[in-house]
């Protein structure tokens, strides 16, 4: 019988205690895991190629998407991933700061170990230093937008910009205003009610990134099936079956003996659908928008009667399509009571480098406005990364409704957060003043990580940073990614969103608190049997 701890598990469980097996390995972990993902920050980020699990490719800076497609397995590393995937549920941006931060203070945290200290020493440190970080912060904010200036566009244009132009930095200014554009037609009288999903995004293959625009309305990347391509003030029925005959539960075999039963074979069939599409057209319905197939005889009286008919294979499409003109999915066939008939104001096809698309417009006063930003690019993955970062812009008005506060940015808070904290570390006198200069240090993993991204000597910039924030009006300078200097960020329109910052300080300080406490690592063996070699074809033998 086996003795000690292993005793006490089933056979295969993997069991790992102590400084150097369970804590040093948990921090080697986590740092291979940032340094993935830290060359990607800022505007000269590079972009990673990954390939899943299906052979799909995914070239992106993205850190969401890279951290949700890597399947990441360390117990640790796991936990910062989640820190990263909370900010991108709370703010949708800054999902890489959290992991660049957790990830340098962890490695902050295995020099102090290396020096002797012990992990509670440093927890009870970076507890102090995150209380006093996040402290510090209110006290750098340098704008404040009120919710009644969100409908402004020059306003809008600027509070997005920082978050798209980390993400696409040559197209900036064009893609900032494609989303303010967006923002400023879907935006409630209550700018706390913002809904995201009012703002779609539809791409089509071709072009250039310039010729994208907004459509105020939902564009259905799709044509319609008949010959009418435009309504106007247009009542809509929304079916989620296929536009087809009933058929029978049982099956059974007809004998025709002459030509006239081949003739009168499918006449009560047509009778029927005849008289279920006149039914729809005459409770005044003048589109009928489908999830499922529709056959040629339903097209032939649809087209008999004058209605526009829309297929959309998405039940998520449908739905929108749902909200947006107030009407309800019908399951059966049949004639539409005007409670469930939806509304639309216009809608037309269009047709936009050699595709067909379906444009749902509704009038302002209606409070169901959707605005879709038509994405063209040269290549599948462009128009994916150009996505992301519309909805990183997107997301960030969302939060500015709730806090407005802006702070400087390129690394100019970071800077002045870790100048403060080396301070406040220094009033300490027992060992949590190392962890507490460790955080601060720590937070220099922004600048120096966008001086080299930019290509810049990032020890020399960092150094010049800290001596232009110790004169008394310096705490809004900071890094120029194009040349190399030291300039006033807050002029330069370089913000960064308060809620973000701290979000993130608060989840990288839990993240990296909580590996921290980990002494011992016990793993139960995997469920299955041994994973199977793949082997050739059986045929090649």
């Amino acid at each position: 019988m086996r003795r000690g701890i292993p005793s006490l598990f089933k056979g295969g469980t993997t069991h790992r205690s102590g400084l150097e097996e369970a804590v040093i390995k948990n921090l080697e972990a986590c740092k291979q895991l940032t340094e993935i993902t830290r060359t990607s920050l800022g505007p000269h980020g590079m972009n990673k190629m990954i390939v899943n699990h299906l052979d799909k490719i995914f070239v992106t800076t993205d850190t969401a998407t890279i951290m949700k497609e890597m399947e990441i397995v360390h117990p640790a590393a796991k936990m910062i991933v989640m820190a990263s995937e909370m900010q991108e549920k709370e703010i949708g941006d800054g999902s890489n700061f959290v992991v660049c931060l957790a990830g340098e203070l962890l490695s902050q945290a295995q020099k102090l170990i290396r020096m002797g200290l012990h992990p509670s020493d440093i927890i009870a440190g970076y507890a102090i230093a995150g209380k006093k970080a996040l402290q510090v912060l209110e006290t750098l904010v340098v704008e404040t937008v009120q919710n009644k200036q969100l409908a402004e566009l020059a306003t809008l244009k600027r509070v997005v910009k920082t978050a798209v132009a980390a993400k696409q930095y040559g197209y900036a200014d064009f893609l900032a205003g494609l989303v303010a554009n967006a923002c400023i037609a879907v935006m409630p009288e209550n700018k706390h009610n913002f809904n995201v999903d009012n703002i779609r995004v539809a791409k089509i293959l071709g072009g250039s990134v310039t010729q994208s625009e907004v459509i105020p309305g939902m564009v259905v990347a799709r044509g319609v099936e008949g010959s009418i391509r435009e309504l106007k003030n247009a009542k809509v029925a929304i079916f989620t079956c296929s536009l087809a005959a009933s058929e029978t539960e049982s099956k059974g075999t007809v004998q025709i003996t002459s030509a006239a039963q081949l003739l009168n074979y499918t006449q009560a069939e047509e009778k029927d659908m005849d008289n279920m599409i006149k039914a729809i057209a005459d409770s005044g319905v003048t589109i009928i928008v489908t999830g499922g197939s529709i056959t040629d005889m339903a097209a032939h009286y649809i087209e008999k009667y004058g209605l526009m008919v829309l297929k959309t294979p998405s039940k998520f499409e449908l739905r929108r399509i749902a909200r947006m003109c107030r009407a309800r999915s019908l399951v059966t066939l049949g004639p539409v009571s005007p409670q469930h008939q939806g509304h639309c104001a216009h809608i037309y096809v269009r047709e936009i480098g050699g595709a067909q698309v379906t444009i749902f417009q509704q009038e302002k006063k209606n409070g169901s406005q959707v605005a879709t930003v038509l994405l063209r690019a040269s290549t599948h993955n462009v128009l994916n990364d150009i996505e992301r970062a519309i909805d990183d812009g997107v997301n960030t008005v969302k939060a500015v409704g709730r806090d407005g506060r802006f702070l400087a940015g390129a690394g100019a808070v970071d800077i002045e957060l870790a100048r403060q904290l080396e301070a406040h570390g220094a009033t300490f006198p027992g060992l949590e003043q190392y962890a507490v200069k460790a955080f601060g240090k720590a937070l220099e993993v922004v600048p120096h990580t966008l001086a080299d991204n930019a290509g810049f000597n990032a020890l020399k910039l960092v150094s010049n940073m800290y001596a232009a924030h110790e004169a008394k009006e310096g705490k809004h300078l900071g890094l120029c990614i194009e040349t190399g200097d030291i300039k006033d960020v807050v002029a330069a329109g370089i913000l960064d969103l308060y809620s973000t910052k701290m979000m993130a300080l608060k989840l990288a300080t839990d993240a990296a608190i909580t590996i921290l406490r980990v002494d011992k690592i016990i793993q139960a063996k995997r469920a299955g049997g041994p994973n199977m070699q793949k082997k050739g074809h059986w045929d090649d033998d």
